[in-house]
């Protein structure tokens, strides 16, 4: 089976819930993003908050699959200031070596009124200079299908990673993100498939008018083809693991942790990783 990780912000706040949601799913990993709503990519969690929560960690026998950061997340504009997500990166890469990961999740910024044009040269030309940073320091930057540029079409993530063409540059794909942002699931998957070298799994219904959809599922259970990618990935001999991003109770990234109890959430996540195994099983 594939290697299993989640996101674990999901299952809880704290670093305690977060590594018991993975223990009670018996899992070896987890993958970092928000301590208490403050991004471990970040200086918002300090350098002594890291410490206690990569030893934690690490005494409960588990290691960091990689960290989710928000670098050029929904929160930032392509005409925004990029020294943030570069300050982002300085306090990171230390963080990656003493957690033992080279994947660090990355978006492509918000288009915020700018040409197609700007949008795309702008993200090529921020993702060129964080690959230096990334090169010095063996790390690999994954551009998520999500926003910018480079996640828009199928045609553009090709385009995208064609022109950035750089090793510590590959694509993490988010098999539910082909739904939830109303793109061909399929299609998408093919263009990026020769760079992939992480996977997010998340499933949805499609909106049946066209477009964004919320209406997330259990794996399997939505329109993204989970089930078919993940056999495609094993059957092309994909090892590097896959992380769940449920969304089923709440999207915490988004401030929406609140909308689901602490019981309910951890309870849905350990269901969710329970079901992805199930599926796995099935495969063929």
């Amino acid at each position: 089976m594939l290697p299993l990780s989640g996101l674990a912000d999901e299952a809880a706040d704290d670093i305690a819930g977060q590594i018991a949601a993975h223990r009670e799913l018996g899992w070896s990993a987890l993958e970092l993003r928000l301590l208490h709503g403050k991004q471990f990519a970040s200086a918002a969690v300090t350098e002594d908050e890291f410490a206690r929560a990569l030893a934690a960690i690490q005494d409960a026998g588990l290691r960091v699959s990689g960290f989710a950061s928000a670098i050029g997340n929904w929160s930032r504009p392509i005409n925004g200031d990029f020294a943030v997500d570069l300050a982002d990166l300085r306090v990171l890469i230390p963080r990656m070596q003493k957690a033992g990961t080279r994947f660090v999740r990355t978006m492509g910024w918000m288009q915020a009124g700018t040409s197609d044009q700007v949008w795309r040269d702008e993200g090529i030309r921020r993702y060129r200079e964080m690959a230096k940073l990334a090169a010095d320091a063996d790390i690999v930057l994954l551009h998520e299908n999500c926003e910018g540029w480079g996640g828009t079409s199928p045609d553009h993530a090709r385009a995208f990673m064609e022109a950035v063409a750089h090793p510590n540059v590959r694509y993490l794909f988010d098999i539910g993100n082909t739904v939830s942002y109303g793109l061909p699931t399929l299609p998408f998957y093919e263009a990026v498939r020769p760079f992939i070298a992480y996977v997010h799994v998340k499933d949805a219904r499609r909106n049946p008018a066209g477009g964004k959809s919320n209406a997330f599922t259990y794996p399997g259970q939505g329109d993204a083809l989970v089930r078919e990618i993940l056999a495609d990935l094993v059957r092309r001999g994909y090892t590097a693991g896959v992380s769940i991003e449920p969304h089923v109770a709440s999207i915490v990234h988004l401030g929406e942790g609140t909308k689901a109890s602490p019981e309910e959430r951890f309870a849905s996540y350990v269901r969710y990783g329970h079901e992805l195994e199930a599926l796995l099983r099935s495969l063929p």
